[in-house]
């Protein structure tokens, strides 16, 4: 048994910001299924949104957001959010993280869709990298915080899991973890904070990394807590189509310097979806894309940035150039052929404005915490923010309520009811594609009432097939995933089939309309 004062699963931005705020008063253990590089965090190109310039204002941020939001944005966390966002981003400064900055060194600020102001600081186009470079190097030297990489959270421990003060409110007490083939440790800790990033990789097409299985969002549902807005799961308009190129995303700071989407045939059509064109925001964007290729016959558009200079281009987008270099595409002379991949999750694990779940001591921050800031449809580059924001807001609260006295639950050891070594990994992979290709046809870009009820139907006689997989087999790191990403399509399918109207993110052709009646967040309790 391992224990610790405190326990980050995840170690992404909202994880390391946590970690580092926290880990003077007590000791931390960060937990990464990869390697500690290997984060959602890592994979962000865009930036992160916040207000710097002279004529940006908070009041025109939250606007944005709220717009963008679809109204299921809460307008108090909006306000909270972006009020901190200055200070948080002023902190990574501080921390070490190189933003790109001007000639006279005031930052180089990206505008991006449904942004009315450049507000988006970033490092070229490897924002997120830079952030977790900064982050991870603070953490490393910090002799409290101790990081565990290439291992798998399996569930939390729990007082109402371990039958324990049945008359208390239900408390977190620590995590199974797998720590490598049969070795399974229970980490107990006074605060434990889930910061496990999203879950794309319940789709086909994702521009996630593929650690990104929803593992934050399925504990803390089988551990009791709420979850919320599964429906909203953005579709990034923009992903490099290439049979190699794996879930490559071409930043929409791309389109924010005047990259313009054509057909194949050489027409731009984002003029007929909507006046602000290739700056709309990414929902419809995406369901424009979708839309010509369908009708069109053709498997991706193409983004053209050509008309700028090659030193321009060279110079702000140097991963992509590289990268599409490497696939056969000259950017500078060439349009990149693009298709909508599956980008962020909206909802996740209900939390309140202090990242406080439903169960005691357990916070949720990141991609798999609903917090409320997106509602709909998250304004691009928001979501690096939230991140900053609730590690920060979660560190204050743990810290104010922080208990450093021993443990006294009895915390049983890992049981393996008998299990055994499986020979059948055949069903795991099986089952893993066809969530994931279930989820792409029927609970994509545009949905119907039909669609979802088919999507339901698979998806409780797979879960029921892992379930029983699960109680019978030695537990694996890719059946954890698959368990997870199970659970994950199931919630989601749910919510969509919760909500009779076309909001944000959530498209159906049965109800092609918004309709006030469904102004409400669509929330699934265990």
């Amino acid at each position: 048994m391992e224990r610790f004062d405190f326990l980050v699963i995840g170690g992404g931005i909202a994880g390391l910001s946590f970690a580092l705020k926290v880990a003077d008063k007590g000791t931390v253990a960060v937990l990464f299924k990869r390697e500690a590089q290997i984060s959602s965090t890592s994979w962000a190109q865009g930036g992160i949104a916040a207000v710097a310039e002279a004529d940006d204002n908070i009041e025109l941020h939250i606007e944005d957001t709220l717009k963008t939001g679809g109204g299921l944005s809460d307008p108090n966390i909006v306000e909270l959010v972006v009020s901190e966002g200055p200070a948080r981003v002023q902190e990574l400064v501080d921390l070490g993280v190189e933003f790109d900055r001007e000639e006279d060194s005031s930052f180089h600020l990206h505008r991006e869709g449904g942004h009315s102001r450049r507000r988006v600081f970033h490092s070229a186009d490897a924002t997120g990298y830079e952030i977790q470079r900064a982050l991870l190097q603070a953490a490393r030297k910090h002799k409290n915080i101790s990081l565990f990489e290439n291992v798998s959270a399996i569930d939390l421990i729990t007082t109402r899991k371990l039958g324990i003060d049945f008359h208390k409110p239900n408390r977190a007490l620590g995590a199974y973890i797998l720590m490598g083939p049969k070795k399974i440790e229970a980490f107990v800790a006074d605060k434990i904070l889930m910061a496990t990033g999203g879950a794309g990789k319940v789709y086909l097409y994702t521009s996630n990394p593929d650690i990104a299985t929803g593992d934050g969002i399925a504990m803390c549902y089988r551990a009791g807590c709420r979850v919320a807005n599964m429906e909203f799961f953005q579709f990034h308009p923009t992903c490099l189509y290439h049979p190699d190129a794996k879930s490559f995303l071409i930043t929409e700071a791309m389109r924010g310097e005047g990259a313009r989407l054509r057909r194949r045939d050489g027409d731009l059509f984002m003029h007929r979806y909507d006046d602000a064109q290739e700056l709309a925001p990414r929902d419809i964007v995406a369901r424009a894309i979708d839309h010509e290729m369908k009708i069109s016959g053709h498997e991706h558009v193409l983004l053209d940035i050509t008309h700028k200079s090659p030193e321009f281009i060279r110079e702000h987008f140097p991963t992509i150039y590289k990268r599409c270099l490497e696939y056969g595409y000259d950017i500078t002379t060439q349009s990149i052929p693009v298709v909508p991949a599956a980008h962020f999750c909206c909802g996740g694990v209900v939390t309140d404005e202090w990242g406080r779940t439903d169960i005691e001591n357990l916070y949720a921050a990141g991609e798999c915490a609903h917090t409320g800031l997106h509602g709909a449809n998250r304004l691009a580059s928001n979501s690096l923010l939230e991140g900053v924001v609730f590690g920060h807001r979660t560190a204050n609260h743990a810290l104010q309520n922080f208990n450093r006295s021993p443990r006294q639950e009895p915390i049983p050891e890992w049981d393996t009811r008998g299990a055994v070594e499986s020979e059948e990994q055949v069903i795991i992979s099986q089952n893993w594609d066809e969530i994931r290709r279930f989820m792409w046809n029927y609970v994509g870009i545009v949905r119907s009432d039909k669609r979802l009820e088919r999507a339901l139907r698979r998806s409780e006689i797979i879960e029921q097939e892992i379930t029983d997989y699960y109680w019978n087999f030695h537990v694996t790191s890719d059946l954890l995933e698959l368990r997870n990403l199970s659970l994950v399509s199931n919630l989601v399918i749910r919510c969509a089939m919760q909500r009779k109207e076309s909001r944000g993110l959530h498209y159906t052709i049965d109800h092609p309309h918004k309709d006030d009646a469904f102004l409400k967040d669509t929330v699934i309790a265990p």
